[in-house]
């Protein structure tokens, strides 16, 4: 028995990492600067979990930017053009990689199974000499024991690290990953010794890809990659952990078969369905660490619903063989509700966040074992109910409303092509136009302006005065650089999904339940605990000032219901598919608001799209048939002329391709500069577009400025496979990350690179 955590959230309680990291970029602070936050952030973190009584505790879960760029720094499968000439990896090398820098791009970004965290995908071949070049992990385990905490070091599993790369540039698509695993086992052997040398008594293999669906040689390689590392394990307790889903029968057949593991840990809130398998069968010398603490939501657990699992549990393997943990990382959650002093009490005492949740693992445990704090239990209950009976949590007008759009798939009656064509009679747009994503720049002195207002510093009049400003000089620039269809730069905005959240009923907010999306970027969502819907206009006021600034066509800017979804945390009393409704109606009333208000072209992000689309393939198609039925909802009542765009970045699309056609939008932007324009070949095997389409031509993410003749490189081969009447020019993302003394020079190289091509083809 014992308890548990699989990971712990790193950017710290006001994000402390965060500001270190930029500061480090900016040149503004040294390397040792930031060794030493990050050590204070780790002692830090390992002494709660230590307090709090948690028996296995993490460590090597603290990460400058990515775990699985760490493992690639460890692995030393640093791609050439990085310069890297081998020793230890260092920050120049580390975070090139993660970044770029000013004359290299960086490594692919993708999103971390179906969340909103992003990972550095590794680039490999056949002629990757992988080295022992990171010794983090070994490292941060003597950190933790020098300060007394006996910790388990994570490491991500050898073959989830194979099947999660890609084959470098010039690599055959067709060259297999798993080829290299006796390659990457040697490195990992290595690791081990380092370990075991330094006292570790437990390891911990995440595992994750074991809950996809997999073809046998793929679960043959994990079977092949214990067996290999089975003797490296004398002396040491294994643990290889699942996440984020049930884990299939065949997987578990091949994870309960694993040599040299002792213990395996089952993710049983978002995969319920592996309790059946353990009771069809479970190993019966082999630990359970049973994952009943949802990492990726901030509900306080159902105690009490916990306890009847691990009962069951009990029953099959005996209570001495079973560890209470979270169903995955708390990287994925906020850090600790004490910090949120604006949260009404109801509301608080319905939540958890990391912090809490390392206090109900450990209750769980106590409990399981006989030591049942009654007074904890009793306020747990309480909270329970209190969620389920509360009158702001139901609204029958919203359900009843949400409830009687199942009659109808809510399709524009005229299809694209003619829409697209009385457009254009409205517009006049060039071919190959131009655009940006949304946001532009978010200065110190806008955030300025934003927090002293929110903080009632400044008047209404002050803010509406500053806001108006930033959005003029905004239009100025863009018409400056000749792009033909203006954004306003969203100014008034920190995040698109809070600033919807805001503004609109169901929703709660925290001062600082921020939760890392990638490196240093941090978000802060929502959370919606009750049915939604928009007591007023949004983004219109704003929207209509800034067309009124200028003749060109400005995009009024929207977040689509799926994404606004897929990046909050969301009530789990009602199916997923019904909030998203309700939101998307709210979002509808919205769209239309802007038409009447004169705005002609209207972008309905849904850059989270595929990030929830289900880990099982048999989850798919119902998943797709609701959310891409929500994004309809909103614009169905729009005239032919009212241009609708939606954006899309950082996933796999191109396996959804038909299910994005399917969203009927008359312009889709989306990524492809930073994933080698691996959507492209989509278009190359014959699927036909015939929709207004902008795969990103630069990544935005990077600090590196595009020339105008890669950009031009991008758009030709963009036009080997798409019509040029439909294609758009544009970044891959919004710009709010950046400075303005890198956007300017880039989207002129954008601007100059289309005019380039658009007199070649007059030719």
């Amino acid at each position: 028995m014992g308890s548990h955590i699989v990971g712990y959230p790193r950017m710290g309680p006001k994000r402390e990492l965060k500001f270190a990291l930029e500061s480090f970029w900016d040149g503004k602070s040294s390397a040792e600067d930031l060794k030493k936050v990050s050590a204070d952030l780790r002692a830090s973190i390992w002494k709660q979990m230590s307090d709090a009584g948690i028996k296995y505790i993490p460590s090597n879960t603290f990460s400058y930017y990515d775990q699985v760029l760490d493992a690639t720094a460890t692995l030393g499968a640093v791609p050439p053009r990085y310069g890297w000439t081998g020793g230890e990896v260092g920050f120049d090398t580390y975070f090139s990689m993660a970044r770029g820098n000013a004359t290299i791009p960086a490594m692919e970004m993708t999103k971390w199974f179906d969340t909103n965290y992003h990972f550095i995908v590794p680039e490999l071949g056949p002629d990757v000499n992988f080295t022992y070049a990171s010794h983090k992990a070994v490292e941060e385990y003597k950190e933790a024991k020098a300060l007394g905490v006996d910790t388990v070091p994570v490491l991500i599993g050898p073959v989830s690290y194979l099947l999660l790369s890609k084959p470098a540039k010039g690599v055959d698509k067709s060259f297999s990953l798993l080829s290299l695993l006796p390659k990457v086992l040697a490195v990992y052997k290595e690791v081990i010794a380092d370990l075991k040398a330094a006292g570790a008594l437990f390891i911990q293999f995440d595992e994750p890809t074991l809950v996809l669906d997999l073809e046998s040689h793929k679960l043959q390689a994990f079977t092949d990659a214990y067996a290999a590392l089975a003797p490296s394990f004398s002396g040491l307790h294994v643990l290889v952990e699942t996440y984020f889903a049930d884990v299939p029968a065949e997987a578990y057949k091949t994870l309960t078969s694993l040599s040299g593991v002792a213990a395996y840990g089952f993710d049983l809130v978002r995969g319920p369905k592996t309790l059946e398998l353990i009771k069809a069968g479970f190993p019966s010398d082999k630990w359970i660490f049973a994952g009943v603490v949802d990492g990726r939501n901030i509900w306080a657990n159902d105690l009490a619903a916990s306890i009847s699992t691990l009962e069951t549990l009990a029953s099959i393997v005996g209570k001495e063989r079973i560890v209470v943990s979270t169903s995955c990382s708390l990287l994925h959650t906020a850090v600790d509700l004490v910090n949120e002093t604006k949260l009404d009490d109801e509301i608080k005492s319905w939540l958890a966040f990391a912090a809490q949740k390392i206090v109900e693992v450990n209750a769980l445990a106590n409990a399981f074992s006989g030591n049942k704090d009654e007074a904890f239990f009793s306020a747990n209950a309480a909270a329970q109910a209190s969620r389920k009976s509360s009158p702001r949590v139901n609204n029958e007008a919203v359900q009843k409303a949400a409830s009687a759009l199942k009659g109808s798939d809510h399709r524009r009656a005229t299809n694209v092509s003619a829409r697209l064509d009385a457009q254009q009679k409205k517009l006049n747009l060039p071919i190959l136009p131009t655009t940006t994503i949304g946001s532009f720049p978010q200065t110190v002195e806008l955030r300025r302006v934003r927090r002293e207002f929110k903080a009632k510093k400044i008047s209404e009049e002050e803010y509406i005065k500053a806001i108006k400003e930033e959005i003029r000089k905004v239009v100025e620039l863009q018409e400056e650089l000749d792009i033909d269809v203006l954004v306003h730069g969203e100014p008034e905005r920190n995040d698109m999904v809070e600033y919807f959240g805001e503004q609109s009923s169901g929703f709660a907010f925290t001062a600082n339940g921020w939760v890392q999306s990638y490196g240093s970027r941090c978000v802060k969502p929502p959370i919606i605990y009750g049915d939604v819907s928009r007591p007023k206009p949004m983004t219109v006021f704003w929207s209509s000032l800034a067309q009124s600034f200028t003749k060109r066509p400005t995009k009024g800017m929207l977040t689509g219901p799926v994404t606004i979804l897929n990046w909050s945390f969301v009530r789990v009393d009602q199916p997923r598919s019904e909030t998203c409704y309700q939101i998307a109606l709210a979002i509808k009333d919205e769209v239309e608001d802007l038409e009447k208000g004169g705005i002609g072209v209207i972008q309905i992000d849904e850059a989270a799209l595929r990030e929830g689309l289900p880990l099982r393939k048999s989850e798919h198609a119902h998943y797709l048939d609701w959310a891409v039925h929500s994004f309809r909802i909103t614009n169905v009542g729009v005239q032919d002329s009212t241009q609708i765009h939606t954006h899309m970045c950082y996933s796999n699309f191109n396996d959804i391709i038909h299910s994005i056609i399917d969203m009927d939008a008359d312009v889709i932007t989306i990524e492809n500069s930073r994933s080698d324009e691996k959507l492209l070949s989509v278009f190359r095997e014959g699927v036909k577009y015939g929709a207004g389409i902008g795969p990103g031509v630069y990544d935005i993410h990077s600090p590196r400025i595009p020339p105008t003749e890669e950009i031009a490189d991008r758009i030709n081969k963009m036009l080997a496979v798409l019509e040029k009447n439909i294609l758009w020019v544009n970044p891959d993302c919004g710009l709010k990350t950046r400075k303005y003394t890198e956007v300017r020079p880039a989207l002129e190289n954008m601007v100059a690179a289309a005019k380039q091509i658009r007199n070649e083809l007059a030719k």
